[in-house]
């Protein structure tokens, strides 16, 4: 039965007792005089969980107009969830809430507005009850919504939560951030007293300390374990991610008519500039080995070091992978990812269409990153002939497993045959390649090679330097890496090319003989 249908109505409530002390009620006598009692309303809410009924009482009203205007607005309200019990048992929630608070019965536009929504129907929801419900009917890649999800636990619900959504505005969201910068200095000094506290463990010599050294190292030692671990700093691209985990969620709220304005989008933060990617320079070799500091965030090897890593990639199962990343950009996702009916030997074509990437550690085959992502890109030679030697080597490891696997079922174990995935890069069994495993082997062959550090996606920076040094231009590597725009491109790779193109220079000044000696620059100096 429709809501407005229920027990509801206007009645006179007198506060008169009898000699008995007992309310008279209906009784008193001057309950018809016109001035007499208060003007109360009475409307049945729908049942509570556990099923008992509830009605909405309120008196004290100075007119029965006034009465029958607030009868009729609960009375509309109730009529909002129609047939739906659940969404009754809601309305009838907020009701009872506002009868017990005495809050003023909310607009019936405003109740229509939340009911669909799942939020608190009286306004009162806070920004982390907003991010909790926004997060869950979110549609992106599982990799953004994971991103997002990190946002909202780790930064946005302990910073922000708190407040009420529809009174929350600019000063909290610029608190909020300036509290980050805050808790980034006390990192920061807690870092640095850690690093001095380990260097008062250390004892540099070649030799046992004495009896008293020890002690001391002991002691230096128990106020290092005392000590807050490492942190990491929240740094400047991150709080523009975090804002804009923000941002979009507020955005949202504002389609849902929760809100009329979003106060993320007018805080002004420290630009998050992209690290400018650097060479592996023979001087920043050196300071790097006597130092152990990078001097950027993404560093690339030069083309002989990438040569030096490839031959001690050579024994590797994965050598055609790394091979593939180094020269023509893959990401790692995409590598592990990639199909053979994807790659064309024949017209020297490889066209990137999947990836595999990790949910926490569970691998899952996606789209790739942007619709950019997905293209087509040429190989060389060279990647064919290591591709084609692949496969070669994919076809041996596939009979080898399937001979051992019918051995050790013949002696009662119950090994599978080889997983034909369709993959180019796969597990020894034929399974997908978990990305960490590459990874790893990445990481194991730098340190037998012994070169300066990269990451396995800085490899895909390295290619490049290899396009810009083999005479592409900013247009080429955003085609080949397939880049979004070639800002991007331009934004992380123009300190790095200039550096390969001071080396090209170089080497042309070299080409042309001159009947005069040029002049050294060591004597100029001198001079």
């Amino acid at each position: 039965m429709p809501s407005s249908r229920r027990a509801g109505g206007i009645t006179k409530r007198c506060e008169c007792r009898g000699a008995d002390g007992k309310l008279l009620g209906t009784k008193c006598p001057q309950l018809k005089k016109k001035n007499h009692g208060a003007i109360a309303l009475r409307q049945e809410l729908p049942l509570d969980a556990n099923g008992k009924r509830r009605p909405f009482r309120r008196t004290g009203y100075a007119t029965v107009t006034d009465a029958q205007a607030d009868l009729s607005r609960l009375q509309a309200i109730l009529d909002l969830p129609g047939d739906d019990l659940e969404e009754q048992r809601r309305v009838g929630d907020m009701l009872a809430d506002v009868m017990k608070r005495r809050a003023p019965i909310p607009a019936t536009a405003e109740v229509s507005r939340r009911l669909g929504v799942g939020v608190p129907l009286d306004g009162a929801m806070t920004v982390g009850e907003w991010l909790d419900t926004w997060i869950e009917s979110k549609k992106t890649k599982t990799t953004t919504t994971n991103g997002y999800r990190s946002h909202i636990r780790v930064h946005l619900k302990p910073g922000v939560g708190h407040y009420r959504l529809d009174r929350f505005n600019v000063g909290h969201v610029q608190e909020f951030f300036d509290n980050i910068d805050a808790a980034n200095e006390v990192v920061t000094a807690e870092n640095r007293a850690r690093r001095e506290q380990e260097a008062r463990c250390k004892w540099g010599k070649n030799s046992r300390p004495p009896a008293a050294e020890s002690a001391r190292l002991a002691a230096e030692r128990e106020k290092l374990a005392a000590m807050p671990p490492y942190r990491a700093t929240t740094g400047p691209a991150t709080k523009q991610r975090i804002r804009a985990t923000l941002r979009t969620a507020l955005n949202a709220a504002i389609r849902r008519q929760l809100i009329t304005f979003n106060p993320a989008a007018h805080v002004e933060l420290a630009s998050g500039k992209r690290p400018k990617a650097v060479l592996w320079s023979d001087q920043h070799v050196e300071y790097w080995r006597r130092t152990g500091e990078k001097p950027s965030a993404v560093m690339v090897w030069t083309p002989p070091q990438i040569g030096a890593f490839l031959d001690a990639a050579e024994s590797s199962r994965l050598y055609a992978f790394f091979h593939l990343i180094a020269f023509r950009g893959l990401r790692r996702g995409e590598g592990v990812g990639q199909d053979w009916v994807n790659v064309d030997l024949d017209n020297q074509a490889i066209t990137i269409a999947k990836e595999i990437v990790v949910d926490g550690w569970t691998p899952f085959e996606d789209d790739p990153k942007t619709d950019g992502s997905a293209a087509t890109i040429g190989l060389d030679t060279v990647n064919v002939a290591v591709l084609r030697a692949h496969r070669v080597r994919q076809e041996a490891e596939r009979v080898a497993w399937n001979e051992k696997a019918a051995k050790e079922r013949a002696e009662g174990k119950k090994t599978l045959d080889w997983a034909d995935t369709g993959k180019v890069f796969v597990d020894e069994d034929g399974t997908w390649l978990h990305p960490e495993k590459v990874s790893d082997e990445f990481r194991r062959i730098c340190r037998r090679a012994d070169l300066p550090p990269i990451n396995l996606r800085d490899l895909r920076h390295c290619a490049a330097t290899l396009i810009h040094a083999g005479g592409g231009d900013l247009h080429a590597i955003k085609e080949t890496l397939r880049h979004s725009t070639i800002k991007l491109a331009s934004d992380t790779y123009t300190s790095l090319l200039k550096e390969v193109d001071l080396e090209i220079a170089e080497k042309a000044a070299a080409l042309v003989p001159r009947a005069r000696r040029a002049p050294d620059p060591a004597a100029q100096a001198e001079a």
